[in-house]
């Protein structure tokens, strides 16, 4: 599992030394030297003979020192905003993974959305000389990425942007397009499409979703642009003034800009005596497990986090094993949404837009 941070991580302090160690273990020195930088190189019963050695001690190697003889430090940072989101989750997770992969360790940090923390734990990690930093920046709309960045490779996650510097990000666009097409390929001949534009990633899946209605279908939609992105409450009391509604001008639709807004309508119209999906369907595009707590499970996209999370990482490796360009470019990825379709549109089965490249059984 990787090491997480809180807002102050208290060192571990120690008198015991190398030599120690080696005699405590029975082993030449340059044993112990291996087993703590270069494990591959000493056998098994050795390492775990001058580990146990190192415990009974309490040593620590020097990471300091070992930066200043040459040596590399094989681990990644992660900055996360905070940990009450199942994105952020999903990222620490595929970014775990994908640094074990390439033999390098994780080390997360939550910032509490707030972004002076935030840097100071950038700081930390640049200090250190860790090999790379991944960013998930606070959601808002005028985020933009440091004038003058580090000379450290470094990758922001969950963000989309056309200036200079490595960026991974759901297809927010495409994300919108795929909501609204599974809304009228399943027979909707009224959309409401629900919740306060407020970031940057929630402006995009509108416009994907207009897009769609307006290029593929003759459905009727309506934006609804009330309900903050991370509120149920928000979203039962939408729930239940829209299925209140007259039958003739009532949605048959209501496309929330978020898993945990989805929720809350869910209730919201099952509230206002009515059924899902039997009268109204409901889908939420987030892809957010911590939201799918509901009576009805809930339509969405798959999570994509983890996706995000790994990308983020083969960023990290690239930018060390090319170095850094003489001319600064940008580098966006964008990870394909697909759809998870459930009862909560009167599906049970995802439809065919699959990623073959994206397995997302290890993190449902």
């Amino acid at each position: 599992m990787p090491h997480v941070f809180q807002e102050q991580a208290m060192p571990r302090h120690t008198t015991a030394t190398i030599t120690d160690v080696a005699r405590e273990a029975g082993v030449a020195l340059g044993s112990v030297s291996n087993a703590f930088n270069h494990p591959d190189k000493v056998r098994p019963e050795t390492l775990k003979r001058i580990r146990e050695a190192a415990d009974r001690l309490g040593y620590a190697p020097n990471q300091s020192a070992r930066m200043l003889a040459g040596g590399r430090n094989r681990l990644f940072g992660l900055i996360l905003p905070n940990l009450d989101h199942g994105v952020s989750l999903q990222i620490a997770n595929g970014a775990n993974a994908e640094a074990r992969k390439h033999g390098y360790g994780l080390l997360i940090a939550t910032a509490q959305t707030d972004e002076d923390v935030a840097h100071r734990y950038r700081d930390y990690f640049i200090g250190t000389q860790t090999a790379g930093i991944l960013m998930q920046p606070p959601a808002s709309t005028d985020w933009q990425p440091p004038v003058h960045p580090p000379r450290i490779p470094l990758a922001f996650l969950d963000i989309q942007c056309d200036v200079p510097g490595h960026f991974v990000a759901a297809d927010n666009f495409a994300l919108g397009e795929l909501l609204a097409r599974h809304a009228f390929k399943s027979g909707a001949r009224r959309v409401a499409i629900i919740g306060k534009p407020s970031l940057n990633r929630l402006v995009l899946r509108v416009k994907g979703m207009k897009h769609a209605f307006t290029t593929e279908s003759d459905c009727a939609f309506e934006v609804v642009e009330e309900g903050a992105w991370n509120s149920a409450h928000d979203g039962l009391d939408l729930g239940r003034q829209l299925a209140e509604r007259p039958e003739d001008t009532r949605p048959d639709f209501i496309i929330a800009l978020t898993d945990t807004l989805a929720t809350g309508v869910i209730s919201g119209v099952r509230a206002a005596g009515l059924r899902v999906p039997g009268d109204i369907r409901v889908a939420g595009c987030d892809g957010n497990p911590l939201a799918w707590t509901g009576p009805v499970p809930l339509t969405t996209v798959a999570p994509i986090g983890y996706e995000i999370g790994r990308r983020g990482v083969r960023q990290l490796i690239a930018q060390i094993e090319e170095g850094p360009e003489d001319e600064p470019e940008n580098h966006q990825e964008l990870v394909r949404p697909f759809l998870l379709a459930r009862a909560s549109t009167g599906m049970n089965r995802s439809d065919d837009f699959a990623d073959p490249d994206i397995d997302i059984s290890g993190y449902l």
